[in-house]
């Protein structure tokens, strides 16, 4: 990757990437946690509600889950621009 104009793509795409899975991380995690809490309350997962589970359990297992498909989509984007 030698010519500036790669580098902007691939940063572009990163870019791209990150802000996909932070999204997702803030919909999980807050959303879920918090801002549909009520709604989700009305299902159990082992006695407890579905809301309180997303607030304590629920966003960490999202965000490890969200760690390996960054490192996956980044290995297929460094493999894709040469810098692996």
């Amino acid at each position: 990757m030698s010519e500036g104009r790669d580098h902007r793509a691939y940063w572009r795409a990163n870019l791209r990437i990150m802000t996909s899975l932070l999204v997702v991380w803030f919909l999980g995690s807050y959303g879920l946690g918090i801002l549909w809490v009520e709604p989700l309350n009305a299902y159990t997962i082992g006695g407890f509600p579905l809301g309180f589970w997303f607030a304590q359990q629920g966003s960490i297992y999202i965000f490890v889950f969200l760690i390996a498909v960054y490192v996956f989509w980044m290995d297929r984007l460094d493999r894709a621009y040469g810098v692996d």
